[in-house]
């Protein structure tokens, strides 16, 4: 694990605003004092955040805990992934193919894609949701590996004019994870897919090596709450949903799995996954294009990630990427603060970004500014079940059905 000094500047907002170095503690109704991870670049801005009496932060001893024991990229994870690479090969045997992969551009799945493929000679097929946000870098990385791998792509196009209200509700309900619409809407409509057509097995690109350190619960809440969801839907849609794809946490974390058989595999656990000999890879074998950063793919979550959340929460996504990364001996902590003293998206195209957003949404770019400017509301100001969650969590680490990374 990379260790490196103390970076004692003060982070920068979009647009050149620099955040104050004093944050409030919302578990303590007090302030405390600016502080950074001596060893990541995860700080304060997590009002969860803790640090032992060296400066490390909860997120990397939760790493050297609860991670690195399970996570076996050696012999072992290899033999695992040979028992159920065999397993999905034998059960998919008499169909058009074995399993599907959610695709959406981006390099963690387009690379699992690859070694799905050409490493391990599975049949997948490629299930993409058009949610009205995808970028022209996406679409074009998608086509030249399906093109290239000779595959079979689905793809389900998310009604529109819903979509578009719905994600409206979420600017007016003030709540920090405005991304909700489109990421529930890609994960119901692959489960309901699977489930529908009796697939056992989704290939799923998520983990350790680039995302080992969780987000932050008060900026990113749990996506599938779906009493939250309800409850923001009935405040502030102005149309029913009647064809947007919902599967709340239960249908899809238990019914399907365990009751419907239906089981998320994530390869990229078990071999070693550096990032960028992935993308290389990718970019030499199909012309494959990287973006400016993670989840850009999506030009919604482009604007979210790389302007709305650190300009109105004061919170920066790439902190929780860089961090990862530096955790798993990917990225020098020196650099990721260097590309933290800048903004994700530059003030200019801050701004071409907002109007996109606002034009598609079909509202005025003052109407945007205004959510923008509006008191900021945490998921606790809603209706959910988050004791649910954590229960289940719980029960499914205690029964060793699930592990998950602990804060």
């Amino acid at each position: 694990m990379t260790q490196a000094s103390t970076f004692t500047r003060t982070p920068v907002r979009p647009g050149g605003v620099t955040r104050r170095p004093l944050q409030p503690n919302t578990d303590h109704g007090s302030i405390r004092e600016y502080q950074i991870c001596r060893n990541c670049v995860m700080d304060t801005s997590d009002s969860m955040i803790t640090f032992d009496e060296h400066g490390i932060c909860d997120h990397c001893h939760s790493y050297r805990t609860h991670v690195l024991p399970n996570w076996h990229t050696d012999e072992r994870g290899k033999a695992a992934l040979e028992r159920i690479v065999e397993r999905i090969k034998f059960d998919g045997r008499k169909r058009d193919f074995d399993c599907i992969m959610g695709m959406s551009g981006g390099a963690d799945s387009s690379y699992l894609l690859h070694v799905a493929v050409k490493d391990f000679g599975l049949r997948p097929l490629v299930f993409h949701v058009d949610g009205g946000w995808n970028s022209q870098i996406g679409v074009n990385n998608i086509e030249v590996l399906i093109n290239s791998l000779g595959l079979d792509l689905y793809t389900e196009v998310i009604n529109w004019e819903e979509m578009k209200d719905f994600q409206l509700a979420y600017f007016k309900s003030g709540v920090s994870n405005i991304d909700v619409p489109q990421d529930h809407a890609f994960v119901a409509t692959l489960y309901n897919f699977a489930d529908k057509h009796k697939i056992r097995y989704i290939l799923n690109g998520g983990n350790y090596s680039t995302e080992c350190v969780r987000n932050p619960l008060e900026f990113f809440y749990y996506g599938t709450d779906m009493a939250q969801i309800r409850d923001i839907q009935r405040r502030f849609c102005t149309r029913k949903l009647d064809t947007y794809p919902f599967s709340g946490v239960l249908r899809h974390k238990f019914y399907l799995r365990y009751i419907r058989r239906i089981q998320v595999v994530k390869p990229l656990n078990y071999f070693p996954y550096i990032k960028a000999k992935a993308m290389q890879l990718l970019a030499d074998t199909y012309g494959w294009q990287p973006y400016p950063q993670k989840h850009f793919e999506s030009r919604f979550t482009k604007f979210y990630e790389g302007y709305w959340l650190p300009t109105k929460f004061g919170f920066d996504p790439r902190r929780v990427q860089f961090s990862s990364l530096i955790l798993t001996n990917q990225m020098l902590r020196r650099d990721a603060i260097e590309l933290l003293s800048t903004p994700a998206i530059p003030a200019d195209d801050a701004k071409a970004e907002s109007e996109y957003v606002a034009k598609k949404l079909g509202i005025s770019v003052d109407e945007l500014q205004s959510y923008l400017e509006a008191p900021n509301k945490s998921y606790k100001d809603y209706k959910n079940r988050e004791s649910l969650f954590n229960f289940g969590a719980k029960m499914l680490n205690c029964l060793g059905l699930e592990r998950a990374i602990k804060r």
